[in-house]
C-alpha cells in the first residue's frame, strides 16, 4: 500500500477524519495541514485502518 493511500481505513474512519479536517480549516489552519493533523488524531484515537480480531489494541501499561 503506497504512502498516503486511505483505502485500508473504515467509512467511520474516513467521516471521523473529514470532520475534525472542517474543524482545524476553521481555526485558520491550511487545508493540507488541517488534513493531516485530521488523520494523525484519527490514528491515535482508533489505532489506524482496519484490522482483524476483536481486542487488538494493547492495554497501556501503569
Amino acid at each position: 500500500m503506497p504512502q498516503g493511500d486511505k483505502s485500508a481505513y473504515t467509512d467511520k474512519q474516513k467521516r471521523k477524519a473529514e470532520h475534525i479536517e472542517e474543524t482545524y480549516e476553521k481555526q485558520g489552519l491550511s487545508e493540507a495541514e488541517a488534513e493531516r493533523r485530521a488523520w494523525a488524531t484519527v490514528n491515535k484515537q482508533d489505532g489506524g485502518g482496519k484490522k482483524s480480531g476483536s481486542g487488538r489494541k494493547k492495554p497501556t501499561k501503569e
